[in-house]
């Protein structure tokens, strides 16, 4: 059942053209991402259909009796009252009926010895009522759902009577996302919600949005986040949106492979359209009479064409070469006991380690563990209480803030880049700058005027002309949107100089990655790529409960054996899962072929229609199966998989 539908929606500012010619619709159930460039109108998109902002023309249809719930980018929850007291507002009629049921135990306990009259016998049968719907409604529950909503997003039950207006903006963040999450709408939207999360609770969110039982949209330039929540996806470019089924990566190789096809039917009409254009020519030359008949058939020929349009040029993307310095020795990096405290919590506890020559080292994990602190320390941004860092020969550093304070706010866009270069040319700094889409226009632009994204680009580009052989980096794709993301990944993919970067961006970790250090419970060195680190993690945490498991007795050894074979049927359970999910994007693409085929070449051939109807039929009856396959498998999940 369409849930959602967005019909011709159009947005301008004066002459500027924000979005125009907007059509989807979504059903219940979809996880709807949403993607496209810094500026392309997602946010904004997403306002339109909350409610929020008005439209130039088109009209957003919302299914009668939806729930629409909205969290907008970095909005922070602003409120006096607790933590806990706060998230019961999610549930007003848990609350209420709460309230009125206390009052009536209270009156009916004040009149338990005295006479029963009329007005006693209701109140039995008010609370009873009220007791019963307390009950269907979650009033059991619904106090035990906001601590364990809380204790995964980073508010233990010790922390949960703290008031709201003594925590800082990314804890108030998180916590208008815990409310809304709490409050279930029938659609869901979703602005960046990966701001201010760590790893373990971006994973906790994936997870539990996996299984939200309503519709979402989501815009995220996290590209790990929309493979694993998003279904399908929306593409926001040039103004207008296309809509396709699959998650982030599939939405890539998709629209990689239309925009190859589409540029391929162009070239062969432009050439169909040369080639005319010749006959025609020659036959003006010979200027017969006869060929004046050629003449016009073929001039109608072209006329008569249902013309192919070329390919929209791509928005604007930033353009990266690091420049390098001479190679350095083997040993870029020595670290010996390294200790850092903030008063009396003690952040880096004499922390040892060796970075070797294109070691790609990236540091993980929770929020508050050390990782910027050590990254500053490296980069010599923060002294450290004691320890010692040396460099080795020939290295030299080049550090990215992702605080932004290396850049100095009263400068020009010029001003700013000429100073760190000032052995290049105008031009040179001008060439590099437009390489980071900063154009004549932007020259003269404060610093302190420029968006997140902006400054972002401008410290990448004053990074790339200096000659280093060591990066140092804070969060580098914090404010870039995807495109600016893979590029950087492509030009960090070719530095053939050594790489430390602080990430919490999982796709980037997982390209670049070839050692981890994980300072999530002390520190923990590990040589290899992201996706063998997890592996190792999985595989290490199974055996520490084998070995745990192999202190009890025969009974506890019993337990361990159905929970293994739990363990194990859950795993396949989920595998069921991602392979029908897999099955099912290939049905919808096999079908979606057939159905063009229908349309154009099988047209009229008669039998080839009854064909693809028999397939089409084939395949409804298969999606079926699947659906039953993860109705089934999602069931057995819900029921075993612990919070």
């Amino acid at each position: 059942m369409t849930i959602l539908s967005v019909s011709d929606i159009r947005l301008e500012y004066g002459t500027d053209v924000i979005l125009q010619k907007i059509n989807f619709s979504i059903n219940e159930g979809d996880r709807l991402g949403i993607v496209g460039v810094n500026g392309a109108g997602k946010s904004t998109l997403l306002r339109i259909i909350a409610g929020v902002t008005e439209p130039t023309g088109g009209n957003v249809y919302i299914a009668k009796g939806k729930s629409v719930g909205m969290l907008e980018q970095n909005a922070m929850l602003e409120s006096d009252k607790t933590l806990s007291d706060e998230m019961a507002s999610a549930f007003p009629e848990c609350v209420r009926l709460e309230h009125r049921l206390a009052e009536l135990q209270e009156e009916i306990e004040k009149r338990a010895s005295s006479k029963h009259d009329e007005a006693y016998e209701k109140m039995i049968s008010d609370f009873t009522t009220m007791t019963e719907k307390f009950r269907e409604i979650g009033g059991y529950e619904y106090k035990s759902r906001i601590r364990s909503m809380l204790t995964h997003f980073g508010f233990p039950e010790s922390e949960q009577h703290k008031h709201i207006e003594t925590l800082s903006g990314g804890e108030r963040t998180r916590l208008a996302l815990v409310r809304l999450l709490l409050v279930e709408p029938d659609i869901l939207i979703l602005d960046e919600p990966t701001n201010h999360l760590d790893t373990d609770t971006l994973y906790w969110l994936e997870d539990h949005l996996r299984s939200y039982p309503k519709t979402l949209m989501i815009v995220s330039h996290d590209r790990y986040f929309l493979d694993r929540t998003a279904t399908k996806i929306l593409d926001i470019e040039n103004t207008k949106a296309e809509l396709y089924t699959g998650n982030y990566s599939t939405f890539a190789v998709k629209k990689a492979e239309a925009r190859k096809v589409l540029q391929k039917k162009f070239d062969l009409q432009q050439k169909e359209i040369a080639r005319i254009e010749g006959i025609i020519q020659t036959q003006i030359h010979f200027g017969q009479e006869h060929n004046y008949i050629t003449i016009a058939s073929k001039k109608k020929q072209i006329e008569h064409m249902e013309k192919v349009d070329a390919p929209e040029n791509l928005p604007g993307h930033i353009r990266l070469a690091f420049a390098e310095a001479a190679e350095s020795g083997n040993d870029v990096l020595e670290v010996d006991e390294l200790k850092k405290s903030f008063g009396e919590r003690e952040i880096l506890k004499g922390l040892s380690f060796m970075v070797k020559k294109r070691d790609h080292v990236i540091i993980m994990g929770p929020n508050g563990c050390g990782k910027s602190t050590l990254i500053k320390i490296l980069g010599g941004f923060q002294d450290a209480d004691s320890g010692v860092i040396e460099y080795g020969t020939g290295v030299i550093a080049g550090y990215y803030d992702q605080e932004q304070k290396t850049l100095h706010e009263d400068n020009t866009v010029l001003e700013e880049l000429c100073s760190a270069h000032e052995k290049l040319t105008f031009t040179q700094i001008r060439t590099a700058l437009a390489g980071f889409l900063f154009f004549a226009e932007d020259m003269d632009k404060k610093v302190s005027v420029l968006s997140g994204g902006e400054k972002a680009r401008l410290m990448l580009c004053k990074m790339i002309l200096s000659k280093v052989n060591l990066l140092i980096l804070d969060e580098p794709t914090n404010h870039l949107d995807i495109a600016s993301r893979e590029a950087l990944e492509d030009a960090l993919l070719s530095f053939g100089g050594t790489i430390i970067a602080v990430s919490h961006d999982r796709y980037f970790m997982k390209k670049l990655a070839t050692r981890i250090f994980d300072l999530s419970d002390g520190f923990f060195d590990y040589h290899g790529t992201f996706d063998e680190y997890l592996e190792f993690k999985e595989k290490r945490a199974a055996e520490a409960v084998i070995e745990k498991v192999e202190k009890v007795d025969s009974v506890g050894k019993q337990k361990y054996k159905e929970n293994k074979k739990l363990l194990s049927e859950i795993r396949k359970a989920e595998k069921r899962m991602e392979r029908a999910e897999e099955e099912m994007m290939t049905l919808d693409e096999e079908r979606a072929a057939l159905e063009e085929e229908m349309n154009t070449d099988a047209a009229t051939n008669y039998v080839r229609l009854a064909e693809i109807a028999d397939c089409i039929a084939e395949i409804e009856a298969r999606t079926e199966e699947l659906f039953l396959e993860m109705e089934e498998a999602e069931a057995f999940l819900k029921e075993n998989k612990s919070e």
